[in-house]
């Protein structure tokens, strides 16, 4: 092809040269002829003849020089502009003469595809500004099922940034199924960022001309967990300001009563025989009134625990040290033995005092569950990306109900307030991060016993 281009255009060129031969040979001949017949010496006749004859060819060539140059500064703006390069101008652009008007508009053309081409960037840069800004994970899919295209959500899922997740078929990144089936549906995904339920949906886009897939996860495990602990933060607040109107009151009159009994009581213990069934009365009384009173401080204890779940502050960051938070928190649970196993050196910009309290929670439950095989408890930490995750592991009978763990008001141990988990993962959702409890797996050939896994997950930067 750029051959016969090539040989087009000598074509072009040679017939435009011819002509111009053409138009300025009769005038050759006719000055040829007159010379011939003056009377000038023969070396001055040769000379004047050479002078004639190449000027001659030379305006004949250079007319088809300049003649061509422009041709070749149009092909050259063009291809500029096929390649995307809107920069080059061409010189000589005047809209009153036939070859000047071409060059204008070139330049014209150049102009409207640069503007163009800085509106599509436009839109393309405030498109991917949306898309990041949304809290729904999109994905692209060309048609041999490998990622195009993905958001900031769909970063934090994949647990990956674009430049690394980009080119990966849809199966290896755990996304295979959102590409099957009939949507909008439910699916349960278990991704490196995050894991739960999430509303599925696909749409269809065109890319360079050929179909490509977009997917759409939006997480309801997120929105239906706020709006479940927004509905118990809510009904603690509640029960709260009614409950503790009538505790006051109850404690106030049974202190009350009780001393008044008291003062009632004859010195030394002494008592008359008439009076032995009013004394056996008034102990009756004491009891049941110190029953009224230690319950009542007891149910002051449990709604005050379930009152920090309303009341829990804002994050205020600032540099922790991962291993001194760590010991610090496994040297006062002194009921077991706490292994620190360690990890990488890392510093978090978090609230230490909320962390302190979480991993105090995590502990004591692991030791909990320990006492009851007297197994270990450890705890490790690691780098993932650009998360940190820190394990909390146990050798105890494991959790039989793990639907539950995170709702309040449940709990599986006779003296528990359910509190613990749930302000846990309050902590840590605030951080921006998760908690996950999860049972491990026993292995008699190794020795391995079975327990419980929380791994909690936060931002490394």
């Amino acid at each position: 092809m750029a051959g016969r281009r090539r040989r087009r255009a000598l074509r072009w060129e040679s017939r435009l040269l011819l002509v111009a031969l053409a138009g300025g040979l009769p005038a050759v001949v006719v000055a040829s002829v007159a010379i011939r017949r003056s009377a000038l010496d023969p070396a001055l006749e040769l000379i004047a003849l050479f002078i004639l004859w190449g000027t001659w060819l030379a305006c004949a060539g250079l007319a088809v020089e300049r003649s061509v140059r422009p041709m070749q500064t149009l092909a050259n703006m063009m291809a500029a502009i096929r390649e995307g390069d809107t920069s080059l101008r061409a010189r000589g652009a005047d809209p009153e003469s036939a070859l000047g008007l071409a060059l204008f508009e070139v330049n014209a053309l150049t102009e409207s595809v640069a503007k163009h081409r800085l509106g599509v960037i436009t839109a393309t840069a405030l498109l991917q500004r949306v898309m990041d800004s949304v809290d729904v994970a999109v994905f692209g899919f060309d048609p041999e099922r490998r990622l195009r295209l993905v958001n900031g959500e769909g970063e934090r899922l994949l647990g990956r940034p674009a430049e690394r997740a980009l080119g990966l078929e849809a199966a290896w990144l755990g996304l295979g199924v959102t590409l099957e089936g009939d949507t909008p549906r439910l699916v349960e995904l278990r991704l490196p960022g995050s894991g739960g339920r999430w509303e599925l949906r696909r749409g269809a886009y065109v890319q360079e001309g050929r179909p490509h897939e977009l997917v759409f996860l939006s997480d309801l495990t997120r929105a239906l967990r706020e709006e479940e602990r927004e509905a118990w933060l809510r009904l603690i607040r509640v029960l709260s300001h009614e409950i503790n109107n009538s505790l006051a009151p109850i404690q106030s009159i049974a202190a009350s009563l009780r001393t008044r009994l008291g003062r009632a009581a004859p010195p030394g213990g002494a008592t008359r025989p008439a009076e032995g069934s009013g004394a056996a009365e008034g102990g009756d009384l004491s009891e049941g009134l110190s029953i009224i009173e230690s319950r009542a401080q007891s149910l002051a204890r449990f709604m005050h625990a379930y009152a920090r779940l309303a009341r829990l502050p804002k994050p205020v960051p600032a540099p922790l040290v991962v291993s001194d938070w760590v010991r610090r928190v496994a040297a006062l649970e002194t009921r077991v033995p706490v292994e620190v196993a360690g990890g990488p050196d890392v510093t978090l910009q978090a609230d230490g005092d909320q962390l302190d309290q979480l991993l105090i929670n995590l502990v004591r439950n692991a030791a909990d569950a320990s006492l009851e095989t007297k197994g270990r408890v450890w705890i490790d930490w690691q780098l993932v990306d650009d998360s940190f995750e820190l394990g909390v592991h146990d050798e105890g009978p494991g959790v039989s109900d793990t639907a539950n763990l995170f709702v309040p008001f449940f709990t599986t141990k006779p003296q528990g307030t359910g509190i613990g988990l749930a302000l846990s993962r309050q902590i840590a959702e605030a951080h921006g991060g998760t908690l996950v409890l999860e049972n491990r797996g026993g292995d008699p050939a190794s020795g391995r016993r079975a327990g419980c896994t929380a791994t909690v997950s936060l931002p490394a930067r």
